[in-house]
């Protein structure tokens, strides 16, 4: 078996190119960081109402933590352009810049959702859990209904905004893209809304 022998000039030259990329590395490391803290430094203007880190403690008002970024990014543009309408959001949203929606959605995306204050009756899981098969909730919004891509996670959001988002969606009267959640939204009643406002809201 034959060994592979470098010459001393390549093994200079080898770690004169590694010694070199070391500054590069430590400055997108800093870069990179910087970016970070500027996101995190922009998002505190979402904190009053949001909560810390995106975890609201408002019934009425969602959770962002852990929200898919392309969910996050949209539903700012769509309030942006007036498609989605609210009275606090669509003022503010109508003052951003792609670049601001971006990092909105980048640094709410990344953290890490709160533990649910709420947990749901033993009594009423198994039902709730067959009404959210049955509806398909678990066919868009994932398996542990953790959200993806443009579909929000419904796992430990807020109860009371969860169902005014349902009730929305059954009256026509939410903002709905493609007609998805209206669609099935029509087939709930207002007990239904109850169970899987109280179920969703309890999930880790």
């Amino acid at each position: 078996m034959t060994r592979t022998r470098f010459a001393p000039r390549r093994v200079a030259a080898l770690l004169i190119a590694a010694a070199a990329s070391l500054p590069l590395l430590a400055c997108a490391r800093a870069a990179v960081a910087a970016d970070a803290e500027a996101q995190r430094q922009k998002a505190q203007t979402c904190i009053a109402c949001h909560g810390p880190q995106g975890n609201s403690t408002n019934p009425a008002i969602p959770s962002l933590a852990g929200q898919p970024k392309q969910f996050i990014t949209t539903q700012l543009v769509m309030f942006r352009e007036g498609r989605r309408k609210d009275a606090q959001m669509s003022p503010l949203a109508a003052k951003l810049g792609n670049a601001d929606i971006d990092d909105f959605g980048t640094y709410f995306s990344a953290q890490k959702p709160a533990p649910p204050a709420h947990r749901t009756a033993p009594d009423k899981i198994a039902a709730s859990q067959r009404l959210a098969e049955q509806n398909h909730c678990v066919s868009c919004h994932g398996p542990e209904l953790k959200g993806q891509q443009h579909i929000p996670r419904l796992a430990g959001q807020q109860s009371a905004y969860l169902r005014a988002q349902l009730r929305g969606f059954k009256a026509s009267t939410r903002f709905d893209m493609d007609g998805q959640m209206t669609s099935a939204a029509q087939a709930l009643s207002d007990a239904d809304i109850e169970l899987l406002a109280d179920y969703l809201s309890g999930l880790p």
